[in-house]
């Protein structure tokens, strides 16, 4: 079975700068960074979620370049990692997707740059992973983050990466971090 660990891109429900709900658009530097770092630390899958029909459109048109046209002979590596990726019009839509893979209950991990209740640690996520018989869904947001409900309705909320007093990562280095933390070997 693959790895037990999955990623979603959240593009809705997220923050603006004013607090307000929005959708956000997807980048074509998203798409293909964070699908690295997936198939670098070997995650399961890569989930783009949006619910606006122009974004899926996009992101369906790159990973067909990449995964079955031009792209894909110009590029194997790129196709191996861009074969991670899957678009969901919700984050329950991914989850199902991977509570049907695994016939179990997905373990949400909402991420984020500031500070929340009972947020947990690396370490501890760290150790919750290995139970390799339970699929977890590591949210990632973007626009000015998560809504408070995504956090609210997670298993977990994962601590936020601690800077030098400024903390506003793209989330293509956020995901690399977290999942550097969280997946990448500590013995070297």
């Amino acid at each position: 079975m693959a790895s037990n660990i999955y990623i979603g891109l959240v593009h809705h429900p997220i923050y603006d700068k004013r607090k307000e709900v929005v959708a956000t658009a997807v980048t074509n530097f998203d798409i293909h960074d964070i699908a690295r770092c997936a198939r670098t630390f070997g995650v399961g899958g890569f989930f783009i979620i949006t619910p606006l029909e122009s974004q899926i459109q996009l992101v369906e048109k790159v990973i067909r370049h990449w995964v079955e046209g031009t792209g894909a002979v110009y590029n194997p590596t790129r196709k191996e990692s861009l074969s991670l990726v899957r678009v969901t019009r919700t984050i329950d839509e991914a989850d199902r997707e991977i509570s049907n893979l695994w016939q179990r209950k997905v373990k949400r991990v909402a991420t984020g740059a500031t500070q929340y209740p009972k947020s947990i640690g690396f370490e501890v996520l760290r150790k919750l992973l290995g139970d390799r018989s339970t699929p977890f869904l590591m949210l990632f947001g973007t626009g000015w983050g998560l809504t408070q409900e995504v956090k609210d309705s997670s298993d977990y909320v994962l601590a936020p990466i601690e800077g030098k007093g400024y903390n506003h990562l793209s989330v293509r280095s956020a995901v690399a971090i977290i999942l550097d933390r969280l997946l990448g070997d500590r013995f070297s």
